[in-house]
């Protein structure tokens, strides 16, 4: 049970890294936040509404082919 745990945990972190790493580099890539051109941004005084289109299409095609080849795999 302490083994299972301790994979877990040490999965959890490794997960937590590569997340933090592509937080950098996309921060570096696009220091305002918008990647793709079908990104929305609506500014007004006081306000400012983010809402990144084409980039949750792009990470839910992405997720979606890894969680295949995954399932894929473990047959």
């Amino acid at each position: 049970m302490l083994e299972l745990s301790g994979r877990a945990l040490i999965t959890v972190g490794a997960v937590l890294l590569l997340v933090g790493a592509v937080m950098l580099l996309i921060g570096r890539i696009a220091p305002d936040g918008r990647l793709l051109p079908g990104d929305l941004v609506i500014r007004r005084p006081g306000f400012t509404l983010y809402f990144p289109l084409a980039t949750m299409i792009v990470v839910s095609l992405l997720l979606t082919g890894l969680a295949w080849l995954i399932a894929y795999l473990r047959r």
